[in-house]
């Protein structure tokens, strides 16, 4: 009989597990999400590379589970303000962007643990706009700059853990590849400066389950 009491106790608890992450379920992740650009640009007027600066925002992710192991998810954000300057001068400019990203996830522990890690590969589209020089930008001649929408390749490493059958906590790691051009005129100058702001983004937030 207590074998038989045990069994029924562990059969009891096994949906409260699984239901974690399963075929069909979709969930929503919000927390913060901070984009810390690495990469650099080519020479700036003889002055050295552009300097982008970090920014913190509000990010979301929207994840439908296609298998108990297979998930594919959207990332989305407000929009990210980030300053971009020169050694030499400082901050010359300010440039807003929004970097929707589309991945294919791999949940290594399907439906059966509360601990979901998970890796994925996916594609990045970042849209600049509001792109403005201020005062120093303008004082020093410099006028009409712009920022080339791009298209590039996303990774991503992440942890659930699951808190109830509905909610859980998440933390992720993600890699954007994001080369565009920066152009702006000089005086009578026009320039054209390859940038590569290819950031890690460190999100960290709960999610719920539907």
């Amino acid at each position: 009989m207590k074998l038989k009491a045990l069994a029924l106790a562990l059969v009891t608890l096994l949906p409260a597990v699984a239901s974690a992450h399963q075929a069909g379920d979709f969930f929503i992740r919000a927390g913060s999400a901070t984009v810390r650009p690495t990469g650099g640009s080519d020479n700036v007027l003889g002055l050295g590379e552009f300097d982008v600066s970090n920014n913190t925002q509000l990010g979301l992710t929207f994840t439908y589970m296609a298998t108990d192991n297979i998930g594919i998810e959207l990332l989305g954000a407000t929009p990210f303000r980030h300053k971009v300057g020169l050694a030499a001068t400082g901050t010359l400019a300010t440039v807003h962007q929004l970097p929707p990203t589309l991945m294919a996830q791999w949940y290594f522990m399907g439906n059966t643990s509360k601990w979901q890690p998970y890796a994925g590969i996916g594609i990045n589209y970042t849209m600049f706009y509001d792109t403005d020089f201020n005062q120093t930008g303008r004082d020093n001649g410099l006028s009409n700059l712009s920022v080339k929408n791009t298209w590039g390749i996303a990774g991503q490493v992440g942890l659930d853990y699951q808190l109830t059958p509905n909610w859980m906590l998440n933390a992720s790691l993600w890699y954007m590849n994001i080369d565009t051009k920066v152009r702006f005129d000089a005086g009578s100058d026009h320039q054209s400066i390859d940038t590569h702001i290819n950031p890690f983004v460190f999100f960290f937030g709960a999610g719920y389950r539907f």
